[in-house]
């Protein structure tokens, strides 16, 4: 009878053992020293909300005082700009016009990234300096066909209250004068965000 007892008692033993080597095993393999788990609800991330914003980006590459730059220009031998870059500081607003309401800035790059076509790539922040967003930003980076009458732009993250968001911006050219080479473009950006 003893002999019976003693296996019956010892799985349960076994497998309790097994299962904390195991988990042992798992909490070791997170903890590198310099990273670790956390509960998202630490960082208040419990509710996601989706954001959706409208305004217009004014790109001035003309006058005295323009709000982008051209830091690489285009070779001679290309008929798309490929290799030309502008860094660029421009404003956002409410409306089509310049005094409709400054929200923020956009900031960053474009670059000529096509040897076929006309075709952006776009790197920026939408730097908010307006109501509950001021001092927030969202981050997008992706491939604009400035010809195709809408463009698809992602979100790939942000600050403030924008921490880890997600989305997308659609764009369309709201007017671009041939001779100046100014724009300004529609921008509507549906945003994920906690």
């Amino acid at each position: 009878m003893a002999s019976t007892v003693l296996p019956i008692l010892a799985s349960p033993f076994i497998i309790f053992y097994l299962l904390s080597s195991f988990s042992t095993i798992l909490v070791t393999a997170e903890d590198q020293g310099y990273a670790k788990s956390l509960d998202p609800k630490l960082l208040r991330l419990e509710k996601q909300q989706l954001t959706h914003f409208h305004f217009y980006w004014h790109d001035i590459v003309s006058g005295s005082n323009p709000t982008a730059v051209l830091v690489v220009p285009a070779p001679s031998n290309t008929s798309t700009a490929f290799g030309l870059v502008r860094m660029f500081d421009d404003p956002l607003t409410v409306g089509t016009n310049m005094s409709s309401g400054l929200i923020g800035r956009a900031q960053g790059f474009y670059a000529s990234a096509s040897q076929k076509d006309l075709e952006l790539l776009m790197v920026m922040n939408f730097a908010f300096t307006d109501g509950k967003y001021n001092g927030s930003s969202i981050t997008i980076q992706g491939r604009n066909p400035v010809f195709n009458k809408v463009r698809e732009l992602p979100v790939i993250g942000g600050s403030g209250l924008f921490r880890f968001a997600s989305g997308y911006a659609e764009i369309r050219t709201h007017t671009f004068d041939i001779n100046s080479r100014d724009a300004v473009v529609e921008y509507n950006v549906s945003v994920l965000h906690y």
